[in-house]
């Protein structure tokens, strides 16, 4: 197979399946022959990011990525993507195991929000403790000059209950929790744009898209870009030329 990019996924597996339903829906297609080329691998034994990034004595999900990446870079892809927020914390380390151009999903959504906000000073972030824990949305946004708002001590449990205890656990988005959330958000805590830091939070705005909230959504964001560098490739540009705007240092 030519002209083909690589998904580390099935972090969680039904996020992962969201990402791919996008691309597979937006791309403009007129035969089979016009749909993307990629090679998906829903590792769904990768353990737990969250807990391993705020306890380092449980499962590192590190070994399982770095042997996800090193066998599909054998088989040379056009580029990475990983449609997990969470597992970019070891994003440096798994960029470096290849030659391979590997999207940073993070990095990528918060350029959209200054693109696309660029006079809002501050963003609303949900998303996973661990993501949380460790910064890993909050240095990014701060690198380009923008505040984070995380809200009050309500939040992380009506965000937790609905990534592991509905998605995750049961396979179901409720919409009245996804939306009660954003409206606290906005309502109480003044974020005129919200940031989706976790996939499962993706899906929840695919499933429940009908509220009145701005939000950057990277996995969403992420899927147009797989779009955009798909077929720019495939109509002869080097895939280090496509991917070099979007390989944000």
């Amino acid at each position: 197979m030519k002209h083909f990019f690589s998904i580390i996924g099935g972090m969680g597996t039904i996020a992962t399946e969201s990402y791919v339903r996008l691309i597979n829906h937006r791309v403009r297609i007129a035969k089979d022959q016009d749909y993307l080329n990629y090679i998906l691998v829903n590792d769904a034994q990768i353990p737990d990011r969250t807990a391993y990034i705020m306890d380092h004595s449980k499962p590192n999900f590190f070994y399982d990525l770095k042997d996800d990446v090193v066998s599909q870079a054998k088989l040379n892809p056009d580029f990475f993507v990983m449609p997990c927020n969470t597992a970019h914390y070891f994003y440096d380390d798994l960029a470096a195991l290849t030659d391979v151009p590997f999207l940073h999903m993070m990095r990528i959504a918060v350029h959209k929000f200054v693109d696309d906000f660029p006079s809002e000073e501050k963003i609303g972030l949900i998303a996973t403790e661990g993501s949380i824990y460790d910064h890993l949305y909050v240095d990014e946004l701060e690198r380009v000059g923008k505040k984070v708002e995380l809200g009050g001590p309500e939040i992380q449990p009506m965000v937790n209950e609905l990534i592991y205890s509905d998605i995750k656990e049961k396979g179901i988005v409720d919409h009245d929790l996804y939306h009660k959330i954003l409206k606290t958000m906005h309502d109480k805590y003044g974020c005129k744009v919200i940031l989706l830091g976790c996939t499962e939070l993706s899906l929840a705005q695919e499933k429940a898209p009908d509220h009145p909230y701005n939000v950057i959504d990277p996995q969403s964001i992420i899927a147009d870009v797989s779009i955009e560098l798909a077929l720019k490739i495939r109509n002869g540009m080097d895939p280090k030329e496509a991917t070099a705007k979007y390989m944000y240092k």
